[in-house]
């Protein structure tokens, strides 16, 4: 085996480290829409204190790729329930990486997400704008608001409460991305589940 074999196998061991491997929570084969039926309940003031079936489409986008990571934007389309006033969900846009799923929480998230896949390292994140890890646990407060993050088998589970009732639930799955996204204002004001409908 001479030097140049040697130097081209050191190389290829040691590129995968450098270089973003694909985040097993979040992820895509490429730039294409990625849709996925998901259903679940809406509750709130106007619908009288009852919970009431929500159903819609959750469409996943990869919109940048960087030799870090990736930015994906997912949406909530087609939000259907017998409420008088249809259900808006505002689409979240999250930077990933080997390591992390970080909510992208700017006034402008495109144009935000344009400047951030033109860095050549991934921008210092916020501790409370983080939604997944690929391991160990996480733990944040912010004021009243308690954030844990735990892995259970092959599922990151994001949940964020605060005393008055506020929460925020948010699952991934391995191989497959989001699972569940739920989020409720006060005890019981207004919220509501998601969950993604199993293949048949």
């Amino acid at each position: 085996m001479n030097s140049q074999q040697i130097a081209t196998i050191t190389i290829s061991v040691l590129l995968p480290v450098s270089v973003y491997a694909a985040n097993p929570f979040l992820d895509a084969k490429g730039d294409k829409p990625v849709s996925a039926k998901f259903h679940g309940s809406e509750w709130g003031d106007e619908i009288q204190g009852h919970e009431i079936p929500l159903t819609g489409q959750v469409v996943t986008t990869r919109i940048a790729k960087m030799p870090w990571g990736a930015i994906f934007r997912i949406e909530f389309a087609d939000l259907k329930s017998h409420a008088e006033k249809q259900r808006e969900i505002r689409p979240d846009y999250f930077i990933v990486t080997d390591e992390w799923i970080v909510l992208l929480n700017e006034e402008d998230n495109e144009a935000a997400a344009k400047k951030i896949s033109a860095l050549d390292k991934p921008p210092e994140f916020e501790r409370g704008e983080i939604y997944g890890i690929t391991s160990g646990s996480f733990d944040y407060e912010d004021g009243l608001w308690k954030t844990t993050i735990r892995l259970k088998g092959d599922l990151c589970i994001y949940d964020s409460s605060h005393p008055s009732g506020h929460f925020k639930k948010v699952v991934w799955k391995k191989g497959v991305g989001l699972v569940e996204y739920a989020s409720g204002y006060g005890a019981h004001a207004d919220g509501y589940r998601l969950k993604r409908a199993a293949k048949s």
